[in-house]
C-alpha cells in the first residue's frame, strides 16, 4: 500500500504552491473521490447556503474519520470536496461516500453526486494529480492540487461517470464527528467579501497562469488590511456562547483555508471594491487572451465551516465560503462566460 503522503515538504507561503514544478504526483494506486450537491446554486437563492456548506465539508470529516487520520490530501469547494487516498482505503471511502449521499438526501433533501476515479484512468486520459503541502499556520497544513487531473474528474462526475451510487447495504449516519457550523456570518471589513475561481485554459502554460494568479495575489497583500474574511475578535456564536479567548480565536483565524488551489485558484476574501475591479481588469486582459476562464460573486458577510478532529488541541481546521452562495454563485459564473 502507498502511505499517506506525511513527508511530503511543507511550504509556508502561498507564493510558493503557485509554481507548479514543486507539486509530486501521488502513486498510481491511489484514487481520487468528489461530492457536489445538485442545484447548490438555486438552494443558495433560498437562503439554505448553510446547509450546502456543511454537505460540502461532511465528506472530508466522514472520510477522515473512517480511516481515523485527517493528513491526507482534500480540498473543500463549497458545495462539495475533493480528496485522494491510497486505493487500499477505497472500501471505507466509497462506504463514507454513500453515506453523506444518503444525509443529503435524506435530512436535507438535497441531491449529491459522489464519485471515485482511479487515478489510473485519470492519467490514461492525458490529466495528472499532483499534490503540494502548505502550511497556514504553524499548526495547520492543507495540500494544494495540480496536473488537471480534478478537474476533467469533476468534469466526468457531472457526466454521470464513476459515481458510487448508493448500494444495496443499510447505509448508517455518517460519522461527522468535530464538524459543526457554529458562529455566526462574519461581516466584511474592508467593503466586499468576494468569492473568486480563476482556471486555466487547456492551452495555458503552467508559467504563464502562476504569473496571472501571482498578479491576483500581490492585489490583495499589498492592500492596507488583512485579506482574510476572518474577525481579529471572537465573533458571536449562533447559541450566544463565548466560549473561548482571544489566544484561541487567533489559532482559529490562523488555520483557515481563504485561499487555496486544486486546478482552481479559490479564494475567499475581504477586499475594497477598488481592489475587485483591479482584479477584474487583470482577469478580462486574460480572458481576452484566451488564458483563463473565471467566476467571481461578491457578498456582505463570509461563513465558516470548522472541522476539530480529535487530535491535538490546535490541529483544528476550518473552511471558509462566501455567505451569499461564494464559491458555487461563482462557479456558475464561470459555466456561464466558459
Amino acid at each position: 500500500m502507498s502511505e499517506l503522503p506525511s513527508h511530503t515538504q511543507v511550504y509556508r507561503k502561498f507564493d510558493s504552491v503557485l509554481d507548479r514544478s514543486i507539486y509530486e504526483p501521488l502513486p498510481d494506486d491511489w484514487i481520487v473521490g468528489m461530492t457536489d450537491v445538485v442545484g447548490s446554486t438555486e438552494a443558495i437563492r433560498q437562503g439554505r447556503y448553510e446547509d450546502v456548506n456543511f454537505l460540502g465539508a461532511s465528506i472530508i470529516a466522514s472520510v477522515g474519520n473512517a480511516i481515523g487520520s485527517f493528513d491526507f490530501p482534500f480540498s473543500f469547494g463549497g458545495d462539495g470536496a475533493t480528496f485522494a487516498l491510497p486505493s487500499a482505503h477505497q472500501l471505507k471511502a466509497v462506504a463514507a461516500l454513500r453515506q453523506v449521499v444518503a444525509l443529503s438526501e435524506q435530512s436535507f433533501n438535497l441531491e449529491m453526486r459522489a464519485g471515485v476515479i482511479p487515478l489510473r484512468d485519470i492519467r490514461k486520459n492525458g490529466r495528472d494529480v499532483s499534490i503540494a503541502r502548505y502550511a497556514v499556520s504553524p499548526d495547520a497544513t492543507y495540500y494544494m492540487f495540480a496536473g488537471g487531473g480534478v478537474r476533467w474528474a469533476e468534469q466526468q462526475l457531472k457526466r454521470g461517470e464513476f459515481s458510487v451510487g448508493l448500494g444495496d447495504e443499510e447505509l448508517r449516519p455518517p460519522n461527522l464527528d468535530g464538524l459543526s457550523c457554529e458562529w455566526n456570518p462574519f461581516e466584511s471589513k474592508r467593503g466586499v467579501i468576494l468569492s473568486l475561481l480563476v482556471e486555466p485554459m487547456d492551452s495555458t502554460s503552467d508559467l504563464i497562469f502562476s504569473q496571472i494568479a501571482r498578479q491576483i495575489i500581490q492585489v490583495f497583500e499589498s492592500a492596507d488590511g488583512n485579506a482574510s474574511p476572518v474577525p481579529l475578535r471572537v465573533p458571536a456564536r449562533k447559541d450566544g456562547r463565548r466560549s473561548i479567548d482571544d489566544k484561541t480565536w487567533a489559532v482559529v483565524a490562523s488555520n483557515s483555508d481563504y485561499r487555496k488551489f486544486d486546478d482552481v485558484l479559490r479564494l475567499t476574501v475581504d477586499c475594497t471594491p477598488q481592489e475587485v475591479e483591479q482584479i477584474e481588469a487583470i482577469l478580462r486582459r486574460a480572458v481576452a487572451s484566451s488564458l483563463v476562464r473565471y467566476g467571481l460573486h461578491r457578498q456582505s458577510h463570509a461563513i465558516m465551516t470548522c472541522l476539530v478532529p480529535g487530535g491535538g488541541e490546535n490541529s483544528h481546521l476550518h473552511f471558509l465560503d462566501g455567505a451569499d452562495g461564494g464559491y458555487a454563485r461563482a462557479a456558475a459564473m464561470m459555466r456561464l462566460n466558459g
